[in-house]
């Protein structure tokens, strides 16, 4: 299966220190050596870093390691390919605008039982359940609100019942986010820990670091950080039960 990391926060944040434990897990710690992705929100407009080549060893991943580019939403994925070959337009995170905004999508899992007919706005460009998946579920959101983002309970529920219905035909761990509202959907395995004051040291399981966010932060930051699985191993990790549905707002999950 695919490895997710997502990042949300209150005030812009670099992701450098999950992203250094992450991307080794792409052919070093673990064996998710068919590319890889990662997409930062600034505002309305979205960065995205696609590789093919595995995380370990792409030159791409280097420059992200090094950019501490500062971000509000952050999704990154690394691959191992179930459908469809190992090739750039198969690499996640999935782009596509919806209400005048970029939306944003990565999954881990297998949808094999998942055959969508041909939808009327939005197609897929390579041959993975992954994107064919997002691509379902914006065409249902434009269905259900044709003009305009509805309000958030509204949103929830519709793209609730919708991943219902793809978890139905498989695995289907996701994140989601329009740089407004992040999604992240448990169907087997995920979790996240809320990083705010006091802060302390966090140390990676996948690499010998340790950072000390005292030194980083303010008393008013706050991060949420979501994961596959835990990446550091001296804190406490929320796991998120299956078929759980969080939405994170300002660094915390919100209750709806």
């Amino acid at each position: 299966m695919c490895q997710l990391l997502g990042m949300n926060c209150n005030v812009p944040t670099d992701i450098c220190f999950s992203f250094e434990g992450f991307a080794t897990r792409g052919g070093k710690t673990d064996d998710h050596k068919d590319g890889w992705g990662i997409a930062f929100f600034e505002g309305k407009g979205c960065r995205i870093f696609l590789d093919a080549k595995p995380s370990i060893a792409s030159p791409i991943a280097d420059l992200v390691r090094g950019y501490p580019i500062h971000s509000t939403h952050v999704i990154a994925h690394i691959r191992k390919a179930t459908q469809g070959e190992i090739a750039l337009l198969n690499c996640h995170p999935f782009q596509r605008e919806l209400w005048g905004r970029y939306w944003v999508f990565a999954h881990n899992g297998d949808l094999r039982d998942f055959s969508p007919q041909s939808q009327k706005f939005y197609q897929a460009v390579g041959n993975t359940d992954s994107e064919n998946a997002f691509c379902f579920i914006l065409e249902r959101l434009r269905q259900y609100f044709p003009d305009r983002k509805p309000p958030l309970k509204e949103l929830y529920s519709v793209i609730k019942d919708t991943t219902k219905t793809l978890a139905d035909k498989g695995i289907f761990n996701y994140l989601l986010s329009d740089g407004e509202h992040f999604f992240a959907h448990c169907s087997t395995k995920l979790c996240y820990i809320v990083r705010q004051a006091p802060f302390a040291a966090a140390h990676l399981i996948d690499q010998d670091m340790t950072v000390d966010f005292r030194e980083l932060t303010t008393k008013s930051d706050r991060v949420a950080v979501i994961a596959t699985t835990p990446l550091t191993d001296n804190e406490v990790w929320t796991q998120i039960s299956p078929g759980e549905l969080l939405v994170f707002q300002d660094g915390v999950p919100l209750n709806l």
